[in-house]
């Protein structure tokens, strides 16, 4: 499939397409006409994480090369729950929290398109919010089959599971479809992107709009992104990697990316950087010892584009002289703590890891420190009672958990 328009090529080349509606036409589109174009975001959480990150790189794009992005804020269909891919239904949260989120998360849009110049962050509540019921049934509830709904992953994964959907969720399809439709007839857009999971959805929504407006639409998905051993991208034993900086530190953010599996590199390098395609193909060749600087660069690239240019040099400051010099660096996350505790026992290993807030239980501390998981003062700590009398007369103990977290306890 050979693609003309700058910003197809773009994402094409980087490995952002799956599955798509209709593409060469709409590359004969963008070769003469700039295009608005929206992916839609659930707003469950006060804040994105790693998850999202490709879906914000495909708004990116697509705001780079002069088109207009459309992040539209779930802010209605978050009051019902997207039943794509998930296992269960959702919980149901209240308007003021989606509120609250919404205010959360505006900001990271701000990173990925220019909102001053020409895209958009619209919110779905506006229009959702409106409908009067048995009016949308009349126009729209005949044009959306059970048959096709019913042929959707989405839909056959939980029923082959035996699982509970609602038809709540079932209206959330109606009105993902419904989005695209009033974005296509009030704001010109002709193209919704989305993860693999939407497929169904976006399907619908081109449907409705050449059944209603009577014109064409196109819809693009990129594939699921895991990891190179299956498991779910931004997933963790400590949770989701957040985008929010309240959420998880930009060290810690940094070092998400800077220990990613080997084989992982190239492909997170097209996907999630600003990178060009040439100096990524370079970085690609690099084997062995060497992938750790093609990793550096990763951290750094994706850390900027989330968190800003300060923030990435911080997070690569602090972890070369830590990881590389040696140097225990007075801005890693740093406690204090009396001597006299330490000697008499009151403070041990378990305390100090959990205010140094490194790892979530005691018992997830228990269970590393058996599996030779935490060093103390670069020594792997192994004593059965916790106990970190014997460093009470230093200044100060380096802690690290695993390859990726460390703390301080500074002793007076």
């Amino acid at each position: 499939m050979k693609l003309k328009s700058e910003f197809l090529n773009e994402i094409k080349a980087r490995g952002f397409i799956y599955q798509n509606v209709d593409i060469e036409d709409l590359d004969q589109i963008l070769l003469k006409n700039k295009i608005s174009g929206y992916i839609g975001f659930d707003i469950t959480s006060d804040s994105l994480h790693v998850g999202s990150l490709i879906q914000l790189m495909l708004l990116h794009w697509l705001d780079f090369y002069g088109h207009q992005s459309i992040a539209l804020v779930g802010g209605g269909t978050t009051l019902i729950g997207d039943p794509s891919g998930k296992d269960q239904t959702r919980k149901i949260l209240s308007k003021n929290d989606i509120d609250k989120n919404i205010n959360n998360i505006k900001k990271t849009f701000d990173r990925f398109i220019n909102i001053k110049k020409n895209s958009l962050i619209i919110n779905n509540y506006d229009w959702l919010s409106k409908l009067n019921y048995i009016d949308f049934l009349r126009e729209f509830g005949s044009k959306i089959t059970l048959n096709r709904m019913l042929t959707f992953e989405s839909v056959k994964n939980r029923l082959d599971r035996e699982q509970p959907l609602s038809i709540l969720e079932f209206n959330y399809m109606l009105l993902q479809a419904y989005d695209y439709l009033h974005l296509n007839k009030n704001y010109n857009c002709i193209l919704q992107m989305g993860g693999s999971d939407q497929w169904g959805n976006i399907l619908s929504g081109v449907d409705l709009i050449r059944k209603i407006n009577k014109k064409n639409a196109f819809g693009i998905t990129s594939p699921l992104i895991t990891n190179s051993d299956g498991t779910k991208m931004g997933k963790t034993a400590d949770g989701a990697i957040w985008l929010n900086k309240d959420k998880i530190s930009s060290l810690d953010f940094f070092q998400f990316w800077r220990n990613v599996n080997d084989k992982d590199v190239s492909r997170f390098l097209y996907l999630f950087t600003k990178l060009p395609l040439s100096e990524i193909g370079k970085l690609s060749m690099l084997k062995n010892q060497e992938i750790n600087e093609a990793k550096k660069i990763l951290a750094y690239e994706v850390t900027k584009i989330v968190r800003g240019k300060e923030e990435a040099e911080e997070a690569l400051e602090i972890t070369s002289n830590v990881f590389s010099s040696k140097i225990v660096d007075e801005r890693l996350p740093n406690i204090f703590q009396n001597k006299s505790n330490l000697k008499n026992e009151k403070f041990s290993l378990l305390d100090a890891i959990e205010k140094l807030n490194l790892v979530k239980s005691r018992s997830e501390i228990k269970r590393l420190v058996k599996s030779n998981g935490v060093k103390v003062n670069d020594i792997i700590f192994n004593h059965s009672n916790f106990s970190l009398k014997e460093f009470s007369d230093l200044n100060e103990i380096k802690i690290t958990i695993g390859k990726k977290k460390i703390g301080i306890i500074k002793i007076n």
